[in-house]
Parts: C-alpha cells; sequence; structure tokens
C-alpha cells in the first residue's frame, strides 16, 4: 500500500528547493511494528518460541525509541522518494536531510530535507526549427569490412611445417612461474594462441615467433600492471611453453563460390549488394536518430537556462554512480574501474561536466514543451508502453500496469512516455536543411557566441549541516523508452528525464 505523505515545497536560489514533508501515524506505528517484528525474530524469551515473540512485547523489553529510529533510518529512502513524488519535484543530486525529532505515539513522523532541482527553461522557437540531416551512404571501405568479416569466419586452419609468423596459429602447452614459483592460472594445456593477435601478456606472442612445432621455448613476459589477478600484477614471468602444432590460416578466395557458401548468393556481386543494402538501411537509423538529437539541441540552443555549477556537479557526480552501478552487474567494482580508466574518481567527473550540463539543460526544455503543448499520455499510449514489459513478465499490459500503479511508479512511466512525445512533436516539425548550411550556421553561432560577453553564473548556496543522508539510488527500472530497441541497432530514443 502506496505510504501516505504529505509535502510543502518552498522555493529557494539556485535551483533548489526545500520539502517538508510528514508521514502519517499510520505508517510511522507500522514501520515500528515491522521493525519490532524483525528484532522479535533474534530474540530469546522465556515462555515464546524464537522468531514468534510479538512487536508489543518486543517494544516493551528494548524501549519504544530505539527501535522506531532504526525504523525511521530503514525507511528515510522509500519515504524521500514518496515525498518527491508527492512534491513533483524533479531532484539533481542527494538531499540534505533533517530529520527532527521521533514523533510521539499516535503523531505523525515530519521531516525536511534541501535538494538541487531540474532547472527551468523559458522556450525560444520549438516548432519548425531547421536541422542538418545527411543522406544515408556507405563507403565500398564498409562493404570491404563486412566481406572480410565474412571471409574470417569462413577460415581454415592448416598445419605447416615451418617456422611460426605473425598471423600464425600454435597450439601449446605452458607452464608458467614468477619469482621461480608457480602461480594460479600459471598452466595451459592444448591452448590455440594466435601470433599478433595482442590478447596475451606483452613479451608472450613475441616470444614464440620462429618457433617450429615439438619445440620447447623458455619466454619471459610481464603482466600489466592493472592486470586483473592482482598477485601476478607488474610482475615479470618466466614461461616454460612446448609447442605441438603450427597453423596457417587460409581465407577463401574472394569470387562466386564464396558468395554461394559463406552467404546463399549466387555472384559476388550480389553478395556485395545485399550488404551495402542493410548497411545503408543501418545508417538511415543512424541519421534518425541523429536528426531527432539535432532537433532537440536546437531547441535547447533556442531556449534560455539558467544551469547553477553546483547543479552540473551533482549531475556529474550521478552519472559516474550511475556508471558504476551498471558496472557493478559486470563484476566490476570501483577501484578496478578507475584502475581500467587510468583517472581519478575527480577527473571522471570532471570528464563528464559537459555531458551533465547538456543533460539538465535537455531535461529543463523538455519539461517546458512539456508544459505548454500540455502533452499528458492517455491510458492506452500507457499500456503501448509496456508491451515488451509486459510480455517479458509474462503477464497483460494492464495487469502490469495496475502493479504500477499500486507501487507508485505510474507517474515515472508517464514522465518518460510525455518526454518521447515532446521529442517526436519536435522532430515531426523541424525543418531538414543541408549539414553544410548546418555546419555554416554553426560557425557564426560560435563566433557570434565568441565575442558576446560572458555570464555571471550565480553562485551555489551553501547547505545545512547534514544530520541524515538517503542517497537517490540507481534504479533498474521495469520499462525505459529504450528497453524494447533491437540490438546493434541505431537507438532512435534520446536519453529523456527519469532514463
Amino acid at each position: 500500500m502506496p505510504t501516505a505523505v504529505k509535502t510543502t515545497v518552498t522555493d529557494l536560489p539556485n535551483s533548489r528547493v526545500r520539502v517538508e514533508a510528514e508521514i502519517d501515524a499510520d505508517e510511522v506505528q507500522r514501520s515500528l511494528e515491522n521493525q519490532a517484528r524483525k528484532l522479535g525474530r533474534e530474540m530469546k524469551l522465556p515462555g515464546f518460541r524464537q522468531g514468534k515473540i510479538p512487536p508489543t512485547i518486543v517494544i516493551q523489553r528494548l524501549g519504544r525509541d530505539p527501535i522506531l529510529d532504526e525504523a525511521v533510518r530503514g525507511e528515510l529512502t522509500g519515504w524521500y522518494m514518496k515525498a518527491v513524488d508527492d512534491s513533483g519535484i524533479a531532484p539533481v543530486g542527494d538531499p540534505q536531510v533533517d530529520l527532527g525529532d521521533l514523533p510521539d505515539e499516535g503523531k505523525p513522523l515530519t521531516f525536511a530535507f534541501e535538494v538541487g532541482v531540474r532547472p527551468t527553461a523559458v522556450l525560444g522557437t520549438y516548432r519548425g526549427v531547421e536541422v542538418g540531416r545527411r543522406e544515408p551512404t556507405v563507403t565500398d571501405e564498409e562493404i570491404d569490412e563486412e566481406i572480410e568479416g565474412l571471409r574470417e569466419r569462413a577460415a581454415h586452419l592448416h598445419i605447416v611445417k615451418r617456422p611460426a609468423k605473425e598471423g600464425d596459429f600454435l597450439t601449446i602447452d605452458f607452464q608458467g612461474t614468477v619469482g621461480g614459483e608457480p602461480f594460479p592460472g600459471g598452466e595451459g594445456r592444448d591452448q590455440l594462441v594466435e601470433l599478433g593477435s595482442g590478447n596475451l601478456i606483452p613479451g608472450f606472442e613475441d616470444g614464440l615467433i620462429g618457433a617450429v612445432a615439438g619445440e620447447q621455448r623458455s619466454v619471459t613476459a610481464t603482466f600489466p600492471e592493472a592486470y586483473g589477478a592482482k598477485h601476478v600484477a607488474g610482475k615479470d614471468a618466466e614461461f616454460e611453453i612446448w609447442v605441438s602444432e603450427v597453423k596457417h590460416k587460409h581465407l577463401p578466395d574472394l569470387d562466386d563460390d564464396f558468395a554461394s557458401d559463406s552467404a546463399g548468393f549466387d555472384t559476388l556481386a550480389e553478395l556485395r549488394d545485399n550488404i551495402r543494402e542493410r548497411l545503408t538501411e543501418l545508417d538511415a537509423e543512424r541519421v534518425e536518430s541523429e536528426f531527432r538529437a539535432g532537433a532537440l539541441d536546437a531547441i535547447v540552443a533556442e531556449a534560455t537556462v539558467e544551469v547553477p555549477d553546483a547543479l552540473v556537479q551533482s549531475r556529474a557526480n550521478e552519472l559516474l554512480t550511475r556508471t558504476i552501478h551498471a558496472l557493478g552487474h559486470q563484476g566490476i567494482d570501483k577501484a578496478a574501474y578507475l584502475k581500467i580508466s587510468g583517472k581519478t574518481e575527480r577527473e571522471l567527473i570532471d570528464d563528464s561536466m559537459p555531458e551533465a550540463e547538456l543533460a539538465l539543460r535537455r531535461e529543463a526544455v523538455l519539461a517546458a514543451v512539456i508544459e505548454a503543448e500540455q502533452i499528458e499520455p492517455t491510458e492506452q499510449q500507457l499500456l503501448d508502453a509496456l508491451e515488451g514489459a509486459a510480455e517479458r513478465e509474462q503477464m497483460s499490459r494492464q495487469k502490469l500496469l495496475d502493479r504500477l500503479r499500486h507501487a507508485g511508479r505510474v507517474d515515472a512511466l508517464a514522465k518518460e512516455i510525455a518526454a518521447e512525445q515532446a521529442i517526436d512533436l519536435v522532430v515531426e516539425e523541424a525543418k531538414p536543411i543541408s549539414m553544410q548550411e548546418a555546419q555554416e550556421r554553426a560557425k557564426l553561432a560560435e563566433a557570434k557566441a565568441a565575442k558576446a560577453p560572458a555570464k555571471r553564473k550565480p553562485a551555489a548556496k551553501k547547505g545545512a549541516a547534514r544530520k541524515a543522508k538517503p542517497k537517490a539510488e540507481p534504479k533498474d527500472e521495469l520499462w525505459t523508452p529504450d528497453k524494447d530497441a533491437p540490438e546493434g541497432g541505431a537507438d532512435k530514443k534520446l536519453w529523456t528525464p527519469d532514463a
């Protein structure tokens, strides 16, 4: 059941707000009892089976305030998100939260927070903007690359009786040591190695150039400093290698037989025509995606949006947090990511500042278009948007929509759809011009901007001391506009608010 929350919003300078939130007494009591129930599962009291101690008894034994304090802190992030939804704000960055005092029994809980919010845009022209649009193109070199890929997949390895050279494949056994001692992962049997591929650590492949079948070699190689296995990272290793076979990769000839065997076409010319047609379709999708982005950025350039530096900083922090969160699903933690990137956390945040500012400007302008056009998705559009997600969840669209509504997540879905509809409106009315003309106009605009006096951005307001700080956790959304995009294809969707 959605939490009962009431909010009051006060605007502050520099795109910040203060929100006063109130959680009703019934919800506070439910949270208290749930926390007591959790604690009761671990308690042992005479006359009660373990895990069966009533919440009222737990509260009597441990005291109401300590349990309520723990309950409130456990629920704070969820209540903060509910307060955000109720207030209608679009937060940017982490909030500064004042919890206040714990409420007496039967009284509501109150807390307040300050947070940055999406800036407000004053729209300029957003209907009929002129946007550069190129024609889909495919070069002969791109077709050649596709054909070479087909040849590589159809290649065969043949045993040769000569010294190995770059491009050959060797079947080897090896045993590695570091400082004279074997190490985990340092041994292999019947491994196929391509010389010159760069897939192995520096020195390993080079040490096998000139080897022949039946030869045993000693090779010294160095593990990179950023190597995943920390026990050998940056260290020299000695490898004893036994070469059992040397193989040469044979690529099929480029002729009609190759076209027939690899792709089912009668002639090589037909194969090339088919590749050109397919690549042209893919590039046409990229052209559409570029045009959509260009149309959005054109109306952003026409609008007036004040974006305080502190807000950009907050969004840049969010972007890094999302990246690390996504990489975490692939088993790459923050420390590993920093090592791979070769940059500090501060440098990564600084690098993402331009992207962060552009995202905030786009969001502000889209929100202004939605308001100006009074865009509001219909019930049918909500259902249509859930088609892919409903199929994955193996339930009807209506049932999934009801579930989202019960969880209080329909507003987020509606905002996503409204943003896409706003972009569609802008794109449909945009006027395509040649890329040459668009580039010439861009140069003139840059020259004009360079001559104009720089606008001074307002200083960021210093926030109050924090008593608690619920971070805005990255969300694994049930549905976002790009979830149903085909893999490998150009994504026609743009990043929009709440994505």
